[in-house]
């Protein structure tokens, strides 16, 4: 059988132009003279619709959309995904779907039977579970159909499963012959490695060829980078398609092909690709033309800035240099530097007479009290404030510039270094930031050394390091990580690090910033445990006294 995979990008909720990419793809694979075209799960609607399908409207937009695509296939299947409704009355009567289209009507339907709810995911909200699998005879060949989580269960590669059922060793003992997943995979670092070593170890052990067509694309915090695959009988990953870019595979189960080893690339390079490919989506998506950032000097902003040019080009970023009493001379010359590396342009703006004339305001209310982080946050907000100006005159979008260890620990000032509409590296520590910067200067400085060099600093009193408030990076990030995405606990992370002080504070820092990070801007998703939608602590709790 001929397949054609069209790995495609969609936006949800824009069911009209998903639509023609549909239809599109599948005349190309018509054509190409194939048996079969397939898209991802949901593509119909964009992935995750959220509480679109709780709309009638939008529900009913989705079925006509469905009947027109399937009006116009022939002889060639279609296979897409979709919502879909019935009337049972348990549950919510909504369905997430793999249509499979042929001769001028919908002639098969498959719904995801694992529904899953965890980390980024709440499909129990909005689906029920498919009640059984069948298998579909067309063309000579038993096509057995599941979505995204259904493949995600196999006893043979996982030590622990989530769920009772495995629907595609159900479809495999049905009789299947080729399997067919289709599929929204959000990407954390490791992902496409995880799904190519589970994937080969199912086909190697069922001894059937895998088809899994993977959506692309960003969707706010959720990043989709592709990478549909198909392997052979023998476990073999035999087709890779594209990272962060749509793609059109064609896949013949008669064909011999060689193997495929190499899934994914450095940590650093794939970072950065997922990033640079997260904020250029987000602003596609939101017709965000140009992008502002304040440009402190330090190493945060500078990977921005950097990312924010090669997402949108130099002549779509402008920063804003702010500087204080406080800004050493490097802040700035540095901070030139790289705007001249980068070719960007910039405003200069001091913030000192600003806060001086706050602080006069506020001398007698405040009766004297002795300066402190009052004042500290006093400049962080005036910054804040100049930057939004700055949006609001000329239609920037404003990104934040913190990384994950100083929003884990709450090192950062609510209306002030935390204004922006989206944290680009939000997700990415504090080491890793300074590797990737080195990666991005391996064959020559774009990033200026002095900035990498230089010890972090706030910069909003005299001779401030971040070293005052927080343990050295290379500690913080080891405790960190083990806390927020190893799920670890005080005493195992104390005998881990051997310094249940630190521990102690750096846990309670993270516990007691929530309410910050409830209201931090969206996070760009590349670990497998992100700030925002996939994290849900209270703000107010009890735990850790």
């Amino acid at each position: 059988m001929k397949i054609a995979l069209c790995q495609i990008n969609t936006v949800i909720g824009d069911i009209d132009n998903n639509k023609q990419k549909i239809i599109d793809g599948y005349k190309r694979g018509v054509d190409d003279k194939t048996d079969l075209v397939v898209f991802p799960e949901l593509s119909l609607v964009g992935y995750p619709p959220l509480d679109l399908v709780e709309k009638k409207e939008f529900r009913q937009a989705a079925f006509k959309a469905a009947e027109e695509i399937a009006s116009i296939t022939g002889d060639t299947g279609l296979i897409f995904g979709s919502i879909t409704e019935d009337d049972d009355r348990i549950g919510t009567d909504i369905h997430n779907s793999a249509l499979l289209c042929y001769d001028g009507k919908v002639q098969f339907t498959q719904h995801k039977t694992l529904i899953p709810n965890y980390d980024v995911f709440d499909e129990m909200r909005y689906f029920d579970p498919a009640k059984e699998v069948q298998i579909h005879n067309f063309k000579g060949e038993k096509l057995g159909i599941s979505i995204c989580e259904d493949i995600w269960n196999d006893a043979d590669y996982w030590y622990k499963r989530r769920y009772v059922k495995d629907p595609v060793k159900e479809l495999v003992n049905n009789g299947c012959t080729i399997l067919i997943n289709i599929s929204a995979s959000p990407y954390a670092y490791g992902k496409r490695k995880d799904r190519c070593e589970m994937l080969s170890v199912l086909t190697k052990d069922d001894k059937i060829p895998l088809v899994y067509v993977c959506t692309v694309g960003a969707q706010t915090e959720l990043i989709f980078d592709g990478a549909s695959m198909c392997f052979d009988t023998g476990g073999n990953l035999i087709l890779l398609g594209k990272s962060y870019h749509e793609d059109y595979l064609l896949f013949d189960t008669e064909k011999k092909y060689q193997p495929i080893k190499i899934v994914e690339k450095s940590f650093e390079e794939e970072i950065l690709s997922s990033l640079v490919f997260g904020l250029k989506e987000y602003c596609s998506k939101l017709n965000f033309k140009k992008v502002l950032i304040g440009l402190s000097g330090g190493m945060d902003s500078a990977l921005v800035t950097y990312i924010a040019v090669q997402a949108l080009g130099k002549e779509n970023v402008h920063v804003v240099l702010m500087p204080s009493k406080y800004s050493s001379e490097g802040s700035i010359s540095h901070s030139i530097k790289l705007v001249e590396n980068l070719g960007i342009t910039h405003n200069k703006v001091s913030i000192q007479n600003v806060v001086e004339t706050i602080q006069e305001n506020l001398a007698v209310p405040f009766k004297n009290l002795p300066a402190g982080l009052t004042e500290e946050n006093l400049q962080a907000r005036v910054r804040g404030i100049y930057l939004m100006a700055f949006a609001n005159q000329f239609n920037y979008l404003l990104l934040n510039t913190g990384n994950k260890s100083e929003l884990a620990t709450g090192y950062c000032t609510l209306y002030g270094d935390m204004c922006g509409g989206l944290a680009v590296i939000g997700d990415v520590y504090k080491t890793d930031v300074y590797k990737i910067a080195n990666f991005i200067n391996r064959e020559k400085e774009i990033i200026p050394h002095e900035i990498i060099d230089k010890e972090p600093s706030a910069e909003l009193k005299e001779n401030q390091t971040d070293q005052d408030t927080l343990p050295p990076y290379s500690l913080l990030d080891k405790i960190l990580k083990m806390y927020l995405e190893q799920n670890k606990e005080f005493n195992e992370i104390s005998e881990k690090i051997g310094d249940s002080i630190i521990v102690q504070k750096v846990l309670r820092m993270v516990d007691l910033n929530e309410f910050k990070r409830k209201q931090a801007a969206p996070v760009l998703r590349v670990s497998t445990k992100a700030f925002g939608y996939g994290r849900r602590y209270p703000i107010v709790q009890g735990w850790r006294k």
